[in-house]
């Protein structure tokens, strides 16, 4: 069986690195995917669904590099499990937990005070192997699923 996820959002905090016992390096982030949209009445609406990100060895350290909080990600892995738990107000709530596979670093928006001058676009995979995304590398037709 196989299973691929790709979510693209913002990070929620900063990347936490830690090591397992026997020095095995983790790191793990929180990913925002927001939608918006507006009723056939206008009422305008928001969603966000929030993605736990643990990633693991080169990659780990990689993320915990070149990630900060707000910055832009796609991240592609595999949904690990979804936990229930129960909000402050008492609304019923999911974790949805992520292991990634790619984590490709995207450049900001225009709009984010750097002068319109967007770093270069990058992406590490599961081995920590950091380069840039080529224009050509973001969605080809032999990358689609279905």
């Amino acid at each position: 069986m196989y299973q691929k996820l790709v979510i693209v959002g913002n990070l929620g905090r900063d990347p936490d690195k830690r090591y397992t016992p026997d020095g095995t390096p983790s790191c793990s982030f929180s990913v925002a995917v927001n939608k918006a949209w507006t009723t056939k009445d206008g009422q305008q609406h928001k969603q966000t669904v929030w993605f736990a990100v643990t990633a693991w060895r080169r990659l780990a350290e990689v993320c915990e590099q070149y990630l900060h909080k707000g910055d832009l990600v796609l991240v592609e892995g595999e949904l690990r499990e979804a936990r229930a738990w129960q909000g402050r107000d008492g609304e019923w709530n999911a974790s949805l937990e992520v292991t990634p596979s790619l984590v490709k670093f995207l450049p900001k928006s225009r709009g984010d005070g750097d002068g319109g001058q967007a770093a270069q676009p990058l992406q590490a995979d599961d081995e920590g192997q950091v380069h840039p995304i080529e224009v050509g590398d973001a969605m080809d037709e032999d990358s689609i699923p279905f």
